[in-house]
This record gives structure tokens, sequence and C-alpha cells, in this order.
């Protein structure tokens, strides 16, 4: 059975106003459309959804039936049209961004205050995770983009865009001061030990893979569980790290560990956003990216 969405919208404003005079002035029609529309409805229905009578018109006990139904429907799209216009206007929604920390910390921050100022209205969740998991929660649509530190790119649905060049350096603490009174390469620090991030994160890759070139062997003593761990592991001994250079510069403790002089240049690496090609983002979410394109292009003037 096919009945339009007209017919029962006219059926939910009589049913709602009790009346077919107050559903024409609410539908900016007039009363003989409205009442033709409810006798073909129930026509088509088989059987009678109101009782006129001098005091307006009651629902009958099919129309009760009918009308538990269809209010609720009209609710949800009363309720579905008003969020579609907070977010038009941006006065409120939700975006929901998978972030790694290095991300956060060295690009994104100074981002959200300004998103934030402008529209307060419009929740963020940031999903804080190592760079495949962000992209894990991206592919099964968790998450509108991804702002995460490369190499990340593996799935062909994916395009990314470079945000900011980010340099790491070696650091140690004062128990291997020496190593900060000379140039030092990679294999020299093989005999010390490490820390880095866990396996399972881009950041442990890289190394693993620069080492590797070397012909060096990475094997971290310690492994930490975000990248806001190494730098306070190296300035109590643990080890020698490594950390993206915007680290050191924030650092208000600059005497409690050594920046080391490599002979290896470390290979950049770029904080990435990475959004899903088949699917579109909301206004708020365009709106956030838009900014954060444009916090980009500061960076690289």
């Amino acid at each position: 059975m096919y009945i339009s969405y007209d017919s029962y919208r006219v059926f939910y404003y009589v049913a709602k106003h009790k009346s077919f005079t107050q559903a024409a002035e609410v539908l900016l029609n007039n009363q003989p459309n409205i009442t033709r529309t409810i006798k073909n409805l129930e026509a088509q229905l088989g059987c009678t959804l109101f009782i006129r009578s001098n005091r307006g018109v009651q629902l009958t006990p099919e129309g009760e039936k009918l009308y538990a139904h269809i209010r609720i429907a009209f609710e949800h799209i009363k309720a579905g049209e008003d969020e579609l216009a907070l977010d038009k206007s941006l006065h409120g929604g939700v975006i929901t961004i998978g972030v790694c920390y290095v991300a956060v910390h060295c690009f994104l921050l100074p981002v959200l205050k300004r998103f934030r100022q402008l529209y307060p209205g419009i929740r963020i969740r940031l999903s804080n995770d190592s760079t495949p998991q962000a992209l894990n929660a991206l592919k099964n649509s968790l998450v509108d983009f991804a702002v995460v530190l490369s190499p990340s790119v593996t799935d062909k649905n994916f395009k990314e865009r470079p945000l900011k060049t980010i340099h790491d350096v070696a650091v140690c603490g004062c128990a291997f001061s020496e190593l900060a009174e000379r140039p030092v390469s990679l294999r020299d620090l093989e005999d010390y030990p490490l820390i880095s991030l866990p396996s399972s994160t881009q950041t442990h890759d890289f190394y693993t893979n620069l080492f590797t070139e070397k012909g060096i062997r990475f094997s971290p003593d310690i492994e930490a569980i975000t990248a806001a761990q190494i730098l306070p592991m190296v300035k109590n001994d643990l080890g020698i790290g490594f950390v993206p250079e915007d680290f050191i510069k924030s650092e208000s403790d600059q005497n409690s560990f050594f920046v080391l002089d490599l002979k290896d240049n470390l290979p950049e690496r770029h904080i990435t956003l990475v959004k899903h090609s088949d699917r579109t983002l909301s206004i708020a979410a365009k709106e956030l990216e838009k900014m954060i394109i444009a916090s980009s292009e500061e960076f690289s003037k």
C-alpha cells in the first residue's frame, strides 16, 4: 500500500490540533483540501480515523493507533530538521576526530581553541589513539576525519593532506651526558637503552625502518604508552628517546636533558589530515577542516 507523506502530514496536524481549520492554517492550506485528504486517507486505509462533531474532531480507536505511530515519526523528522538547522548555522553539532598526541600537541590545539571561540555550541570529541588506531576508526566511520603523523595512508579510499613538517631529535638525561659532548651516530646509540612507543604504532615502525637501513637493530628497552611520556622518562635517566623538536621548544626545564648532535639525519615526518574519499563531512566538520587547512598554510609561509 502506498500512501503519500503529505496525507500522513495532514492527518498528523488534524489529530494534533483536533481541528480541520487549525490544521489548514498551520499547513497554509484550506479546509476543503484538508477534509478531502482525510477522506482519501480513510478510504485507502479502509477505516474511519476521526469522529466529527460541533466541538471539533476526535480520533477513533483506529485513529488513535495510527496517531501513536505517526506522532513519533513526525517528531523524529522535526528533530532531524532542527538538528540540521543547527548544523547549518554552526550553533550546534558534534565533530569527532581521530588524533595522535603529537598532532594535538604540535599543531591542533590552537586551531581547536579558535574554533571553540567562534562556535562554542559545537561539541568536539577527540579519539586520542595511535595513528593506526585513528585510521582504523576512520575506516569504520567512528570519526569524521583523522589528524595523525605520517607515514600513514595505506587505504586507497583515504585522501591525505600534509599540514606541518615535524623534525625529531634524539635526547638523553644527565646519566648519559657524555653523549652530548660529541657528534654521535645511530650506531653509537646501539649500546644504550632506548625508549620508544609500542610496536603497534607508526613511530615504532618509522624508527625500526630507519635503524634497519643503517644495518642496526632497533630494540627499545622501554615502551611508552604515549609520546608525552618519552621526555619525562628521558629526564629521569631511563634511556635515550626520540621526540619532535616542538616538544623541546615548549619544555620549561631545559637543563634536565640534552639534545644530541646526530651524525645521521632523521627524515622529516608530517602531521597530516586524512579523510575518507567516499564520505561527506557535516557542515561543522567542513568548517573545522577549513580552519585546519588555513592554519597549515600559515606554517608553510
